[in-house]
């Protein structure tokens, strides 16, 4: 019988074995966790799951049962040691488990805190999967004293959980402001507003010169001298794809796991999707982070596997949640000469991002009508006159037919 393994079972394996199964696949299929768990959602996490609003059984993608009546052979809890393209064979637990077509959907890991500066002390957390979050939850009380490194979108999100919860939270980001390296000064001056208004301390052009303790960390030094009293840190610098296997295996390596149009690897047998992966795109090459990726590339990689010859055409979306802000972001901000503001009276506000007269991007703040405007013009291949997206009294419908 033919078998598919996927190795890595979070959302694009979760994705990707559920699509083989959709689409009439009717061979073997595993399913390979590094994690005790079937795979879940990670967003909820550093929120709803985190505060205790979500239990870990809601988290799941699909209850375990599924994979049952699927017929899906879970492995769960197994690290692969080895993966031999040659033999088609994986290496795990001191078992080879043979295959006929394999994908990786491995995901990424956090970048860590080197050891010199502290980063091994007990008290550090990263938020990145379901042990970092149940490591972190007994330090979230009111009045505690945390240290978040890094002011993208990770760090945000968990000053914001971290501060609702009455934690004193300070933030501090390297670069001259937080979200420089995925948004517009603009969107950064907003958030940066919004948590100084919920009592977040925001130090911008400041770095982390060391971590303070020995059998836990109690207190930091910072790039401009200042010490700071802790009683936790919480990394947010953000992620790397999970290339580990890939690499060691011999597959072709660029920003992660390099894939054709396809999704399919150096390695005539093996394709990839998700964090982990990069794919043509416009002249370059692109690796996205997102649910949406993980979910949209998986599928067509299930579809490739199975003998189509699809090309990934992505949609990017991506969104964070914040206090009572709901940020969604269509497009890819790359290459932008200039932002247009809408604004209303309600309080939504977005951010269209441009290069010339071309629509490339919107980031839209508690605007789910600026979004799904922005949405489809751009994954339709339109613009939308700026001088309208300015003026709050001209109907978003209108630039839809511009």
């Amino acid at each position: 019988m033919t078998h598919f393994a996927v190795i890595g079972a979070g959302q694009a394996g979760a994705s990707l074995v559920a699509r083989l199964r959709a689409q009439g696949f009717i061979g073997q299929i595993t399913l390979i966790g590094a994690e005790p768990v079937p795979p879940y959602q990670r967003p909820p996490l550093s929120k709803k799951f985190l505060l205790g609003e979500m239990e870990e059984e809601r988290l799941y993608l699909r209850p375990r049962a599924w994979y049952a009546e699927n017929d899906i052979t879970l492995r769960l809890g197994d690290a692969v040691e080895a993966l031999v393209p040659a033999a088609r064979e994986i290496v795990l637990g001191g078992e080879v488990l043979r295959y006929d077509a394999l994908a990786l959907t491995t995901g990424s890991v956090p970048r860590h805190l080197p050891a010199a500066l502290g980063g091994a002390l007990p008290g550090v957390f990263c938020v990145r999967g379901l042990p970092d979050i149940e490591a972190l939850a007994p330090h979230v009380r009111p009045g505690a004293r945390a240290l978040i490194v890094g002011g993208g979108y990770i760090g945000l999100e968990a000053a914001a959980v971290l501060a609702s919860r009455g934690v004193q939270v300070t933030l501090v980001e390297m670069a001259e402001r937080i979200l420089q390296r995925v948004a517009a000064p603009q969107t950064s001056d907003y958030f940066r507003a919004l948590h100084q208004a919920n009592g977040v301390k925001i130090l911008e052009g400041t770095g982390l010169e060391r971590l303070l303790g020995e059998d836990g960390v109690h207190g930091a030094v910072l790039s401009d001298g200042t010490h700071l009293d802790l009683d936790f840190v919480v990394v947010g610098t953000g992620i790397l794809p999970d290339q580990r296997l890939a690499e060691e295996a011999g597959l072709r390596i660029e920003n992660g796991i390099a894939c054709d149009a396809s999704c399919r690897t150096s390695d005539a047998t093996i394709w990839a999707a998700g964090d982990c992966a990069s794919f043509p795109h416009r002249g370059g090459r692109l690796r996205l982070e997102s649910v949406q990726n993980a979910i949209d590339m998986a599928e067509c990689a299930a579809d490739n596997m199975m003998g189509q010859t699809r090309a990934y055409d992505p949609k990017p979306w991506f969104w964070s949640d914040q206090y009572d802000v709901k940020l969604q972001i269509a497009g890819l901000n790359t290459g932008y000469d200039r932002i247009v503001t809408r604004r209303d009276d309600r309080g939504a506000r977005s951010h269209w991002y441009y290069d010339g007269d071309r629509l490339l991007a919107v980031d839209a703040m508690n605007d789910p009508r600026g979004y799904m405007v922005g949405k489809r013009l751009i994954d339709a291949g339109k613009t939308a006159d700026p001088a309208k997206v300015a003026d709050p009294t001209v109907d978003l419908k209108e630039l839809m037919k511009g």
